[in-house]
């Protein structure tokens, strides 16, 4: 995903969810190649923007066939945004209102921790 395609959106202080469709995949054993990632212009763009997390319904938020080059994590989590990966059914979420956690366990020095991920989308009234 590159940047232009994120330009539109007031994303300060949110929670950005990378729907790729690629969580279809998720249990086969083609969920661990070609996955789609976050690009480097991209990961830059959300920390000028302000957001506070990304999560990504694919294997990893950079690209795992590039050879060890971590760009996405690097940035992001240098800015103190956090990364959430592995992520199913956003395609189920509206583009705007919903509400995202990812509560972790409370465990100290971890540097990657499975988290319980959901989100919730407001009733009207």
């Amino acid at each position: 995903m590159k940047a232009a395609t994120l330009a539109d959106r007031e994303l300060r202080g949110s929670a950005v969810l990378l729907d790729t469709g690629w969580s279809r995949l998720f249990g086969t054993p083609a969920y661990g190649t070609g996955s789609p990632f976050l690009a480097e212009d991209a990961a830059r763009f959300l920390v000028d923007a302000g957001v506070s997390l990304v999560g990504i319904d694919a294997l990893n938020i950079d690209d795992t066939e590039s050879g060890g080059e971590r760009p996405a994590h690097s940035i992001l989590l240098a800015a103190g945004v956090h990364v959430v990966e592995h992520l199913t059914a956003l395609d189920r979420l509206p583009a705007r209102g919903a509400r995202f956690t990812a509560a972790p366990p409370a465990i100290r020095g971890f540097g990657t921790f499975p988290v319980r991920a959901f989100a919730t989308v407001p009733t009207s009234h």
